[in-house]
């Protein structure tokens, strides 16, 4: 997963909060089970949501790597199974699934009678060319991404390179037998590859629509090409986009008539449109909570599985110390952090494996045995000394590194400078300058980080993609994967050939049948982590919005998911 994909920068726009995947944690209650309320005309079944984004980066679902596109590409599209309510992976176009004894082939059965929003049919054969498409060159070079979530699959790594033309096919990964059987062969059994499967590079795409319009199909949707509850109506790159509801949709169809996404500059904006009642739903932002929070009915608050982290590229010297790096983030007291510059709205923490996630470590500790999220300034200190002494450097000679972050947000700004604050006056560092630079920017160079040095260190958040440790532990900090923007066990310190041990123990957590050994095994790999300072955990996210009471259906979860067939229980009541 690329940092655009699931990195987000504490306020997110509020068309995911609603859609899927992650951003403002899933949006009220639902209606009671008696008393409900009553619905409103068709003609105001209208959810209006601006958006904090210029525009979306894509609606390929091949090509999706970020949270805004992924919000838009779950209402169009749908794959063979996807999350519930309850984040178990459930069938969606597939009715059911089996897995072979050595869990080495899996076999889907669709629904019957399956078709595009254009009335195309969509069989076994439309499934095999989206998965094997998002493993193409073409597309792969794009976004270098789904190799990550099929890598899995056989023949995907030859795939991605060239070395195949096709994946499809007997003995390949990929057969579709008749209309309605998708046989999918992986390379080795795993714990998670259902829970990968739910990712939108899986996603079921019209392969006559592509060919038509090529890279540029996804500005033709409202022809045709999707499969998921709702169409697109109209697309303004610049204004925004309108979804209606797909006639051709398998599932319970959606009751809202149409989902209106503004673009619009900031939350600030979107906070002013709500009060003025030209939006229904908003993020908050930080110096408006008090307020916020007073909109009895309207205001929620929930924990989210996402954590605010600071990356330090080991590349960068002398970052590559463990005492260095223990030093750094000792000195931080994010408890303080949390209440005076997040005003309460995050939860301070030493772990990446958020509260909530399966695997979740309650006895995990802070570097060096340090429990407590308000850091040991002491002990900072002392690491500090030691690791500028292995060094063979002074604290006048500790080199200049910059601090890359989103300058979209206030927050994340007065988060960066109170830290750089923190070093200065617990370790004497004065040479680590902000840099704050666009979003856009930010996640191009998270990206480019890996195996160079584009980037010393940097605030950014990761939202979990499904519930499963590997989510945090292979997929940021394995060898050769896409987000090991750190460069752990790729990099010339004492400590790298440690490291890769224990990218080899991720590998065998992965592949372990025994739910808790695995478990206990993912427990150890993120406490030795933790104690690299593989990431630098600040927060966990907590998602706070308003939402206008007359929205109703909507399930809270914490991973902020809408599943596609929710839509036929989300409406707009009489107000």
């Amino acid at each position: 997963m690329r940092p655009q994909r699931k990195h987000g920068l504490q306020f997110l726009g509020t068309l995911l909060c609603l859609v899927a995947m992650t951003a403002l944690a899933a949006c009220g209650g639902g209606p009671a089970q008696t008393g409900q309320p009553t619905k409103a005309p068709a003609n105001q079944q209208v959810l209006r949501s601006p958006d904090t984004v210029s525009d979306i980066p894509t609606l390929d679902p091949g090509q999706s790597t970020d949270l805004y596109s992924i919000g838009a590409v779950d209402l169009v599209f749908t794959g063979l199974v996807a999350e519930n309510d309850q984040l178990q992976v459930v069938p969606q176009l597939a009715h059911d699934y089996n897995v072979s004894s050595d869990g080495l082939t899996w076999t889907f059965h669709l629904r019957p009678n399956l078709q595009f929003s254009d009335g195309t049919s969509l069989t076994s054969q439309d499934v095999v060319y989206s998965i094997d498409r998002a493993l193409s060159p073409t597309i792969y070079n794009l976004n270098g991404i789904s190799l990550t979530y099929l890598g899995l699959i056989k023949g995907a790594t030859e795939r991605t390179e060239g070395k195949i033309p096709t994946m499809i096919g007997p003995g390949l990964g990929l057969e579709a037998p008749n209309p309605s059987t998708v046989i999918i062969h992986v390379t080795q059994p795993t714990a998670y590859f259902l829970e990968a499967l739910t990712y939108p590079a899986s996603y079921v795409v019209e392969k006559k629509v592509i060919d038509q319009w090529g890279l540029k199909w996804t500005d033709h949707l409202d022809q045709g090409g999707g499969d998921g509850p709702f169409k697109i109506q109209e697309y303004n790159h610049s204004t925004g986009i309108t979804f209606v509801p797909n006639p051709n949709y398998y599932g319970p169809k959606p009751l809202l008539q149409k989902y209106q996404v503004n673009f619009i500059k900031d939350t600030e904006t979107n906070y002013l449109e709500y009060q003025a009642n030209q939006a229904d739903i908003t993020g908050i932002p930080t110096q408006d909570n008090t307020q916020a929070a007073t909109l009895k009915g309207q205001y929620h608050k929930v924990p989210l599985l996402a954590i605010n982290y600071f990356g330090l590229n080991y590349l960068v010297k002398p970052l590559d110390n463990i005492k260095i790096r223990e030093a750094l983030d000792l000195a931080i007291n994010k408890d303080l952090i949390v209440q005076h510059v997040f005003k309460g709205q995050a939860i301070p923490t030493n772990h990446i494996i958020p509260k909530g996630m399966p695997g979740y470590n309650a006895t995990l500790t802070g570097p060096d045995g340090v429990a407590a999220t308000a850091g040991d300034t002491t002990k900072a200190k002392q690491l500090f000394t030691e690791g500028l002494q292995e060094e063979g450097i002074t604290l006048a000679q500790f080199p200049r590194l910059t601090f890359t972050y989103s300058s979209t947000h206030q927050t994340v700004s007065d988060e960066v400078t109170t830290v750089i604050q923190l070093w200065q006056s617990v370790l004497g560092i004065t040479t680590i300058v902000p840099n704050p630079v666009d979003t856009s920017t930010l996640f191009k160079d998270i990206s480019n980080t890996t195996n160079n040095t584009s980037l010393d260190i940097w605030a950014v958040d990761w939202y979990a993609d499904y519930p499963d440790p590997q989510d945090w532990i292979t997929l940021q900090y394995d060898k050769g994967e896409a987000d090991n923007n750190i460069n752990y066990g790729q990099n010339h310190s004492t400590d790298a050939t440690q490291q890769q041990a224990l990218q080899q123990q991720m590998e065998q957590a992965d592949a372990m049948q025994d739910q808790t050994a695995r478990m206990k095994l993912y427990n150890q790999i993120e406490q030795q982590l933790v104690n690299d300072v593989a990431w630098l955990p600040m927060q966990q996210v907590i998602s706070t919005y308003l939402m206008k009471p007359y929205v109703i259906g909507v399930v809270d979860n914490s991973q902020g998911l809408t599943p596609p067939d929710d839509w036929g229980n989300i409406y707009i009541a009489k107000h």
